[in-house]
Order: C-alpha cells, then structure tokens, then sequence
C-alpha cells in the first residue's frame, strides 16, 4: 500500500476508504466474544470531500452466554440467535473485511482492537475518534459517541442512525463524527494521536489510585513497568515517570 501522505498525489491510486467498524459483544473483558459487528466505509467523494457508504452489520452466534450487563447496553440476547449463524473467529472477520480499507476507524478504538486481530484487517493503522476529537473539540461537553452527535448537531437519518449501542447504527453515527473531525484533522494527524500513549495524570488504579504520579513509590512504579499483560498506556506512563525521576 501506498504511503497516505502520497495518496491524493498519485492519480492511479483507488480513493482512500477508512473503513469505520463497531461491535457488540457478550461481555467487557477480553475473554468475551463478538455478536455482531457492523461497520461503514468513509471514501472520498472526489471532489475534496468524504461521503458514507451505506452501512453492514452481521450478527454472530455466541458459544457462551451473554452477561446481563451487555444485554442491558445491545438488548441482543439468544432469542436473537439461530443455530444457522456462524460463529465469530478471525477467518470470520477477514471474509467480512473482503475489500481492503486504508485505514481502521473505531470510537475508542482500543477495545475494538483488542478483539480485531491486524492480521484480519491487513495490518493497517487503526484512528480513534475519541482521541481525535479530544484534540479537536477539547471543549465539547463529552466524548461518548452521543453526546457529540447531538453537541455537534448531525442531522442523521433515524432509520440508519439508531438504536443506539448496536453495531450498525453505531458505526454510522461514528463515520459522520468522522467525517465532521476530517473537517479540521487529516487522516494522518488522526493516525498520530491514535498511536500516542493517552496522557494519565493520576495512577488509574489500585491502593494509588488517584494519586500523581510523582508521589508513587519507586518500587510500585517499577513492578508497573515491567508488567507485560497491563494497559500499555499505563506502563508507558510508569516508565515515563521513571525516566523524569532519573533525569532530574
């Protein structure tokens, strides 16, 4: 693939198409399964612009159960299920992302990343919208992806757009936060905030939680540093504390 900065100059090069994806799954930890993904390209129109294409959602059978918890956000639960429908693997997910995108889009797009192998999606860079609209809108009065439809004034069709906190309509509302952020970001400045470690100004949790980093023991700090299955964003900053320690 060709890099994104030389895209818009090379005539021969199909259009960008940053493919906006959104799941529902059986639970909010890394052991549950995927029930229905939905997703929608953003390409460009041609004349500077982005348009949607029209959304793709597909459910898929759970082989556990659905916690309560998860049906009371997606209101799926096994009635909405067949024995016909397949399961969700990664051979599943690459035949559903046939078509090769450029760029991968989520709305806090680490936990669509943790059940999305890049093996299943060619291994390209992945946009967060809320980072991107942190950095754009650090004003807006939250970052959910509701409140910024509303705050942001989107006028969405409601037979695509909802119900919320399903797949289909969640990635159409996240592709017009999208193209309403390419309004003000390029697609590269989006990749870059995407990729930073997220700016932690307190320990997020444990017997610190909530305190500064500066007053955390040096050995708690340490241990966190060298933890390979925690939040890579909390390492970083663990690590990044430490360093500020040693330089000064």
């Amino acid at each position: 693939m060709a890099p994104l900065a030389n895209r818009r100059a090379a005539p021969y090069l199909p259009s960008m198409r940053l493919r906006v994806v959104d799941l529902e799954t059986t639970g909010g930890d890394r052991a549950s399964e995927i029930i229905e993904v939905g997703f929608v390209d953003v390409v460009e129109d041609g004349q500077g612009g982005w348009r949607a294409m029209p959304p793709v959602s597909k459910l898929f059978r759970p082989r556990g159960e659905i916690s309560f918890h998860a049906m009371a956000v997606h209101h799926l639960t096994p009635a909405h299920f067949s024995p016909d429908d397949p399961h969700c693997d990664e051979y599943a997910l690459r035949e559903m992302f046939a078509e090769r995108a450029d760029v991968m889009v989520a709305h806090a797009a680490r936990f669509e990343r943790s059940f999305i192998a890049d093996t299943a999606v060619g291994g390209v860079p992945w946009i967060c919208t809320v980072r991107s609209a942190k950095q754009v809108w650090p004003q807006a009065p939250g970052h959910s992806n509701q409140v910024l439809r509303y705050w942001r004034g989107l006028d969405l069709d409601p037979a695509l757009a909802n119900p919320a906190h399903r797949a289909g309509p969640d990635a159409w509302v996240t592709a017009h936060l999208l193209m309403d952020l390419l309004k003000e970001a390029t697609v590269e400045q989006m990749i870059g905030w995407t990729a930073e470690p997220r700016r932690m100004d307190k320990v997020p949790f444990g017997k610190h939680r909530g305190q500064p980093w500066a007053s955390i023991p040096a050995d708690y700090l340490r241990w966190m540093a060298g933890q390979g299955d925690m939040d890579a964003d909390v390492v970083a900053a663990a690590r990044q504390e430490m360093e500020r320690r040693a330089a000064a």
